[in-house]
C-alpha cells in the first residue's frame, strides 16, 4: 500500500497562482484525472487531501475509485478572515459561522475538518512564520464544534503555540509542524494527535534558487531531527526499558558508532589520554545514547530523561 497524506489536488507543485486559476471556473476534469492515474501508476491507492474552495478535490473524491484509488478530502479548509488561508479556503469569523461551515462539508459529503490555524513557514527567512497564531482557546472551540458534529480534524499548523495548542485540544492530526521544541515534542508523544510532517516540500526548494538556501537549508536539518526526535518518543512510549536498553545498545554498536567522524574520535582520545573528564551532553533523548557512556569511555551521558512508571514502562 503506498499513501500520500498530504496532497492538494487543486495545486501542481509548481505555479500556484497558475494552478489554483485552472479551477476556479470549475475543477479541471482533465487536469484531475491525469493527475490520479500518475497516482495509480506509481502504485498509490490511498490519498488524503488538504482541501480548496473550487472543488477540486471534491470532484476527485467522487472520481477516485475508478483509478483504484481511496480518496479522503474535507472539501475546503477553513480559515479565520484576516488570518493565513484565503487564497485556498472558506472563512469564518464568528463561531456560528464556523458551524455552518462545518454543517456545508456534511451536506457536501466531506470526510473530515481542515483548519487553518497558523501561518506558513518563510523560506526566505529562517525561524520566521508569515502569522500569528490562533488563540488556544479558539482552537479548542473550534476543534469541540467539529467533534460534536462528528469529524475528525486535520490542523495545517506550524510553530511551538499552535501545535501545543491543537495537541492539548484533541486535534486528530497536524500538518507541517515546523520549528517544534522538544517540549512539544514530548506532549505530541503522550497524545493521541498524529502529525503530518513537511519534508520533501522543503528539501525540494534547496539549491532551486527561488528561496535563499541559507534559510531553506536549515529549515529541512530542524524538520528532519524533529520527526527523528518524534519517531523515537513515540516508539518508546508503552516499552519495557530492557527492550529499550536492548535497542540502544544495537542502534550505538551497529549504526552511531560507525559513523562517528575520525577525527572526533582522534581528538577525544587524545583529551581522554591527557586526563580530561569528558561528558556527552545533548537535548536529545538520553537513552539512546547511553551505551556511548561505555563505549566510548565517558565520563557520563547527560540528555533528556523518559519517565518510566512502575512497571518499567516507558
Amino acid at each position: 500500500m503506498h499513501c500520500d497524506c498530504h496532497i492538494h489536488m487543486a495545486l501542481d507543485g509548481s505555479d500556484w497562482k497558475a494552478a489554483l486559476a485552472r479551477h476556479k471556473t470549475a475543477p479541471d476534469e482533465v487536469f484531475i484525472r491525469a493527475t490520479l492515474k500518475n497516482y495509480q501508476t506509481l502504485g498509490f491507492d490511498f490519498l488524503r487531501d488538504g482541501g480548496d474552495r473550487w472543488g477540486a478535490g471534491e470532484f476527485a473524491a467522487k472520481i477516485a475509485a475508478e483509478y483504484g484509488i481511496r480518496y479522503r478530502t474535507p472539501c475546503f479548509p477553513i480559515y479565520k478572515r484576516g488570518h493565513y488561508g484565503s487564497f485556498i479556503g472558506r472563512g469564518y469569523e464568528t463561531l456560528d459561522e464556523f458551524r455552518a461551515l462545518v454543517r456545508e462539508v456534511k451536506e457536501r459529503g466531506g470526510h473530515f475538518i481542515k483548519i487553518m490555524i497558523s501561518g506558513l513557514m518563510d523560506f526566505n527567512h529562517y525561524g520566521i512564520l508569515t502569522d500569528t497564531p490562533m488563540p488556544a482557546d479558539e482552537v479548542t472551540a473550534i476543534t469541540d464544534i467539529a467533534h460534536e458534529a462528528g469529524f475528525a480534524v486535520m490542523a495545517h499548523a506550524n510553530g511551538d503555540a499552535a501545535v501545543s495548542a491543537a495537541i492539548a485540544a484533541g486535534i486528530d492530526s497536524v500538518e507541517h509542524g515546523a520549528y517544534l521544541t522538544e517540549e512539544t515534542l514530548h506532549q505530541l508523544a503522550e497524545s493521541r494527535t498524529v502529525w503530518v510532517p513537511t519534508l520533501a516540500t522543503i528539501g525540494n526548494l534547496v539549491g532551486e534558487g527561488r528561496f535563499p538556501d541559507e534559510a531553506v537549508k536549515p529549515l529541512l536539518a530542524y524538520q528532519e531531527a524533529a520527526v527523528a526526535k518524534a519517531a523515537a518518543l513515540g516508539w518508546m512510549k508503552g516499552r519495557l526499558v530492557p527492550e529499550v536498553e536492548a535497542f540502544s545498545m544495537d542502534f550505538c554498536l551497529h549504526v552511531l558508532v560507525p559513523q562517528l567522524y575520525p577525527e572526533g574520535l582522534k581528538a577525544l582520545r587524545q583529551e581522554q589520554a591527557r586526563g580530561a573528564s569528558v561528558l556527552l551532553i545533548t537535548a536529545s533523548p538520553s537513552f539512546y545514547l547511553e551505551p556511548l557512556e561505555t563505549m566510548l569511555g565517558v565520563e557520563a551521558v547527560i540528555g533528556t530523561r523518559m519517565n518510566v512508571d512502575d512497571r518499567e514502562r516507558y
